[in-house]
């Protein structure tokens, strides 16, 4: 009987836990859902609550009337808000493995943004600064979210154009970032790792003939710091 049960938990057969918060951290139902939602106690991924704002679904001029907003504006928005948020994360919590933005329009998933830490530590750490943190205006409503496998949690027709529900799907309809930031992103990771490897091992060189290592600020390091303090005194996170 317990394999049984440990082998249907999450899923549609689970009478008892939430199958869509199991998957996606969100339930459209909320606090009503008839099923448990079990919130994890340790996670790497956090979920920061209704915090983007597509421009696109929110522009208004002074007299109530809809203001078109072009997709490219809309775009270049979208990857400045992105960088923001990622660099933040980075540079205050810890190394960040994956980062998702939600494109719904559902109550539960609208603006939410997922951010996977390589570390458990990293994402308590955030979670509990975050809370009492504003973003663009609004206090930031972070928690943890058992959302671990994000192919798990989307829609594989929207990601083929094929979705029939809209905004309105339960499962994420994730918004991509643009190919260039991307790359700057994760590109900007992989050569921390490979700087970090040659570090490491020029660590070991050193002690191996009895040498030490000398500290310093080197120039991006001093360029990180800027950065952080100009967003601290423009308030924006």
């Amino acid at each position: 009987m317990a394999e049984y049960l440990a082998s249907i938990f999450g899923t549609e057969k689970d009478k008892v836990n939430c199958s869509f918060y199991f998957k996606i951290g969100a339930c459209r139902h909320g606090d009503r859902c008839s099923r448990l939602h079990n919130k994890p106690t340790f996670s790497q991924t956090i979920a920061l609550l209704n915090i983007y704002r597509n421009p696109q679904n929110s522009a208004q001029s002074a007299d109530g009337l809809h203001c078109a907003v072009s997709d490219v504006e809309m775009q270049e928005h979208y990857d400045q808000f992105f960088e923001e948020v990622f660099a933040e994360m980075e540079e205050k919590y810890g190394e960040v493995e994956e980062m998702n933005v939600c494109d719904n329009l559902g109550d539960h998933l609208v603006g939410n943004v997922y951010v996977k830490f390589r570390r458990e530590e990293d994402a308590e750490k955030a979670v509990m600064d975050l809370n009492n943190r504003w973003f663009n205006a609004q206090a930031v409503h972070a928690e943890l979210s058992p959302v671990t496998d994000f192919r798990e949690a989307c829609c594989r027709q929207y990601e083929m154009g094929e979705c029939t529900r809209g905004g309105f799907c339960n499962f994420m309809h994730l918004k991509p970032i643009s190919r260039e930031l991307r790359r700057e992103l994760y590109g900007r990771r992989r050569k921390r790792h490979r700087s970090r490897s040659r570090e490491r091992r020029s660590r070991s060189k050193e002690r191996g003939r009895g040498g030490g290592v000398g500290g310093g600020v080197g120039r991006d390091g001093g360029r990180e710091r800027r950065r952080s303090r100009d967003r601290e005194r423009s308030g924006r996170f």
